[in-house]
């Protein structure tokens, strides 16, 4: 029965035994520094955009803008097409690559499609680090995007199969974890090369994306497939044995025999990306498409991409704003690991909510912040330190309630909701949606905050209230489900119910390949 209210609650599942061992821990982590290479850039990018040298060299008109005299106009010193393209170029890319990635990640397995996104990472840091002209950054951030589309496509998915399903949330989050850490990292280094003598240290900054690389590349050739992807590929010893690895226990035959069926069923379905449209899949596409679109208008890329030139803008200095990025960097990773903690006890639906709340509240109050002192002129005159202080309180405040919600479930919900037979191709739509708004708000952001001035808060403000209603009343909850099971949850939804119907649920391990063809048709 549907919950009252609109609230639905999560439907009980078949329960698997298995413990949390080290063997899985390790492996989840180890995955998990996928994330590392997508945090690095996006943290790296706003810090390198702020240094003076770095701009002389390949943007000199951007730098004459916020150094001129004349101009008063904070709100549209860093207005340039050509500067926002260095930054978004890479998000273009890793929606090429999520779509191909799908096809590599189905037929070869989750590891193999961490090691091109490694790989490719890698050689796009190496360019970036020794970039002589704009289209070596360029073309260097096209293969850094490349390579993010691979591990954004793979890593999730990875994370989610691999984990005992009461331990999911936690696990997956890891990714989002990493992604946090890689940002806080990326804003310590550029504190600190921006302060070396000779204009260099943007170099260090921009190749230093060769570490995070290395771990995954290293990482995809150490780490064991999922029993999952083993049996998509028709290893199905080798997938038992790994089954009772990460289990820990002998007695995985419930499980591996569901998976199995799982598999089995998804290998009558010849085009996966057809089979997405078909009508019992409507809830999958919806949360696949909405999520990541809502995730990226929260506003919080406004923050992480442009930190250092936000802050700058409103008045801090060189590195005044790069000590505040460091700041809201550090919040982003323990507000982090509150959702690591809670996503498994308190839910996806409760951190949803309660982060979306907090979120509007600090927009609405910055937005108010920032009307009070640089009205519509952009010319705030003399800046007292209260202001500093409240404008980055709540921007922590802001960024903690991203962290704990909409910043790691975002990942988390898609990874876990779709059925073997789409997981791929769905989790790429995911991946490319997240990707093209990412792309949307990186290009469009100085440019809107030059002409929305303050409104560009209020504008993200409204996103958080569509989004909070949807989740409120679109979005079951998904803790403790397995994922072979979580068709029950849609089954069991005041809405999506309609969609979803007893003959939808995977075959059971009694069926027949003939009884599972005559299901499938």
């Amino acid at each position: 029965m549907p919950a009252v209210g609109g609230i639905p609650a999560g439907v009980p599942g078949r329960e698997y035994p298995g413990n949390l061992t080290p063997y899985v821990l390790v492996t989840c982590i180890v995955a998990g520094m996928g994330g590392l290479i997508f945090g690095y850039d996006i943290g790296i990018s706003g810090g390198v955009t702020s240094m003076d040298p770095f701009l002389i060299k390949f943007f000199p008109s951007v730098y004459r803008k916020k150094h001129s005299e004349t101009t008063t106009d904070q709100y549209c010193q860093y207005d340039s097409e050509t500067l926002t393209m260095f930054t978004s170029s890479l998000y273009l890319a890793a929606l090429v690559s999520s779509i191909g990635a799908s096809t590599v990640t189905r037929k070869f397995g989750r590891r193999l499609s961490m090691l091109f996104g490694g790989v490719l990472f890698f050689v796009g840091a190496i360019l970036n680090g020794f970039a002589q002209a704009v289209w070596m950054l360029i073309v260097g951030r096209i293969l850094l995007g490349l390579g993010i589309g691979f591990a954004n496509q793979s890593v999730p998915l990875y994370l989610s199969e691999t984990a005992p399903y009461k331990f999911r949330g936690a696990l997956n989050i890891g990714f989002q974890l990493s992604i946090t850490v890689g940002i806080l990292i990326a804003n310590v280094l550029n504190y600190f090369f921006a302060k070396i003598k000779g204009g260099w240290g943007w170099r260090l900054s921009l190749g230093g994306a060769v570490v995070p690389a290395l771990i995954i590349t290293i990482g995809s050739l150490v780490l064991p497939d999922t029993p999952n992807s083993m049996i998509e590929r028709g290893k199905q010893d080798e997938a038992k044995t790994q089954l009772k690895r990460v289990r820990g226990v002998d007695d995985v035959e419930d499980e591996f025999s569901d998976l199995v069926a799982a598999s089995e069923a998804s290998r009558l379905v010849e085009h996966p990306w057809t089979n997405l449209l078909e009508r019992k899949y409507r809830p999958h596409l919806s949360m696949a498409i909405l999520i990541p679109f809502f995730q990226q208008f929260t506003g919080i890329n406004v923050i992480m991409f442009y930190a250092p030139v936000l802050f700058n803008t409103i008045g801090f200095g060189d590195n005044a704003s790069l000590m505040s990025a460091v700041i809201t960097g550090i919040v982003n990773v323990v507000a982090t690991m509150v959702s690591i903690y809670g996503v498994d006890k308190w839910g996806r639906r409760f951190l949803f909510l309660e982060g979306g709340a907090q979120m509007l509240i600090c927009q609405l109050v910055v937005a108010i912040s920032i009307a009070a002192k640089f009205g519509v002129s952009g010319n705030p005159g003399e800046l007292p330190k209260w202001y500093a202080i409240v404008v980055v309180l709540f921007i922590c405040i802001y960024v903690a309630g991203f962290a704990w919600s909409w910043g790691p479930l975002g990942w988390l919900v898609p990874s876990e909701i779709f059925p073997l037979e789409i997981r791929s191709a769905a989790q790429s739509i995911n991946v490319s949606v997240n990707m093209i708004f990412t792309f949307i708000v990186a290009q469009a952001f100085l440019a809107m905050l030059c002409r929305m001035k303050f409104g560009l808060f209020l504008f993200f403000a409204f996103f958080v209230v569509a989004m909070s209603i949807f989740i409120f009343f679109f979005l079951p909850e998904t803790k403790n489900i397995p994922i072979e099971e979580m068709n029950k949850v849609w089954k069991s939804h005041w809405y999506w119910s309609r969609f979803v119907n007893d003959d939808d649920d995977y075959p059971n391990v009694e069926m027949s390949k003939g009884a599972q063809a005559t299901k499938n048709v």
